[in-house]
């Protein structure tokens, strides 16, 4: 029998729940003892113990329970997780503990005791203040103005006047958060479903919209959260546009951020996560390769600490980035057989965070994973990836890794000598890639190059060809995209000098290693 979303929601629930929390719920429910939770804790260790949801294997196990019984234990157990969740993770979590405090200002003010409703609040207030909670400030400073404008409570002027000019206060803080990661989020958002920027047409379009939408005092604020997502916005609109530098200079100051206030990692550990992720990113990019190795040490540091295992959701998120390091870290050096050890160990701790995965972080490991096989000369199992990103039928999804995987593929076969395949493919490839508007001029050579019919006697003289028509790009920030997901001038370079693209990666951050020391 089909799960419905709801059904589906309380098995991934109870599935999420670690030993400490599951030992906690069954003490929490079992204080009240009723008839009801009773039942509710045969389903949840029903539910514990299916591998995958199916109604009917639970009806047989919850027996004489019948389906309409079980539809509102669901609900009943759903509810009472959550309220035992809460309880456990307040101690842990600014926002919930503050919440708490409003509602015992509101259980108190119901009551009648006004005064001590205010107290609570006054406390309250000061904690959201040290941890820049603007929001629950607005609330707390809200149900203040409540109790002062319906009571007597003896208030002085001075504090009355004061209630008034922090509410203004936190009304134009929350207006510049709200402006600020809107512009973050909606500029990720345009990532998500393009890439980086394909043309001019593309470059004036974000442009104009960053412009349009940056407040007009972004560059005078001083809150926390303020420059967080003004920094998060540069971020992402320097990194659609390819311009690395400016990338790592707001990556940079996103880290920055924590590091001048460390308590708020604890506070927001997503947003430390994410920004450790698009600093290494920033330096991966620019091939900073002291850098990246110092950065990638202290996440890895941070990973072991007690502050990353707050929660699932960021413990995932944790060990996606910092494996996508560590593959970078072996595509930017050339060590690509070094980093397929690497491959099992990820894919089975995927599975693991299977609830916290979406489809976006596993079509970058798979084409990572390929990208790995490519430069280690396993063609094969590189196509075998490749087509896990091609059979993806996710339309508004990357559409720039689906065309670079279709190149790789491509060029996958070329080195397989499946020539009598190349034609077809390469005009396949082309068609897709030219829809999607998605053509650079390294991307125009690669094709005249591949859809070549090959004389072994005039190879070394074409790919010379190619590598000369494509090197002067490398700079050009329109073609640094197809550098950047393929590396195709190390790989021609391996073709024209006869060594192993490693060979050709390794020595280039040799090369870059003396260039500093």
């Amino acid at each position: 029998m089909r799960a419905n979303p709801f059904t589906d929601a309380l098995f991934q629930l109870v599935r999420s729940l670690e030993k400490s929390e599951k030992r906690h719920f069954k003490l929490y429910i079992t204080r009240s003892s009723a008839k009801e939770d009773l039942k509710i804790i045969q389903l949840f260790d029903a539910l514990d113990k299916l591998p995958e949801y199916d109604e009917k294997v639970l009806l047989k196990k919850l027996s004489p329970i019948t389906k309409p019984q079980l539809a509102n234990l669901k609900t009943h157990l759903y509810k009472q997780l959550l309220a035992g969740l809460r309880l456990l993770k307040t101690a842990e979590n600014i926002d919930l503990q503050l919440s708490e405090q409003l509602d015992y200002a509101r259980v108190l003010y119901n009551k009648g005791l006004k005064l001590q409703a205010l107290k609570i609040l006054e406390k309250a207030k000061e904690f959201a203040k040290a941890n820049h909670k603007y929001n629950y400030l607005a609330q707390v400073i809200s149900l203040e103005k409540k109790i002062e404008t319906l009571h007597i409570t003896r208030s002085s002027q001075e504090k009355t006047d004061l209630l008034a000019a922090e509410a203004l206060e936190i009304s134009g803080h929350i207006d510049s958060v709200v402006k600020l990661s809107n512009l973050a989020l909606l500029l990720y958002r345009w990532f998500i479903r393009n890439g980086h920027s394909r043309n001019e047409q593309d470059e004036k379009d974000i442009r104009e919209f960053f412009r349009q939408n940056l407040p007009a005092n972004a560059h005078s604020v001083t809150d926390w959260y303020e420059r967080l997502y003004l920094y998060q916005s540069y971020c992402w609109y320097a990194f659609i546009r390819q311009d690395f530098l400016m990338y790592y200079r707001y990556s940079r100051k996103w880290i920055d951020l924590y590091e001048e206030q460390p308590l708020m990692i604890s506070v927001e550990p997503g947003h430390y996560v994410k920004g450790m992720h698009n600093l290494l990113n920033a330096h991966f990019d620019l091939r900073n390769y002291r850098e990246f190795d110092i950065t990638l040490k202290k996440f890895e540091a941070y990973a072991q600490s007690d502050l990353s295992k707050q929660g699932e959701n960021f413990r995932a998120h944790t060990f996606i980035y910092i494996n996508s390091a560590r593959i970078n870290q072996h595509l930017m050096t050339g060590t690509f057989k070094e980093g397929l050890t690497l491959v099992p160990q990820v894919e089975e701790e995927l599975k693991q965070y299977a609830l916290y995965v979406d489809t976006h972080r596993i079509l970058v490991f798979n084409y990572k994973f390929a990208t790995l096989y490519f430069g280690a000369g396993d063609y094969s199992t590189s196509i075998d990836y490749l087509q896990k990103i091609m059979n993806v039928a996710v339309a508004d999804l990357r559409v720039d890794l689906q065309c670079y995987a279709r190149l790789l593929h491509l060029m996958a076969h070329y080195e397989l000598g499946n020539y009598e395949l190349m034609e077809s493919l390469s005009k396949s490839v082309y068609r897709f890639m030219a829809k999607m508007k998605n053509l650079t001029v390294v991307e125009e050579e690669m094709f005249r190059f591949l859809r070549q019919s090959f004389d072994p006697r005039k190879l070394k003289p074409e790919l010379e060809k190619l590598l000369n028509k494509i090197k002067h790009l490398e700079k050009n920030r329109f073609e640094t995209r197809a550098f950047a997901y393929l590396d195709v001038i190390s790989w021609v370079e391996s073709k024209v000098y006869g060594k192993p693209m490693g060979q050709v990666v390794y020595g280039k951050y040799e090369e870059s290693k003396r260039r500093i020391g």
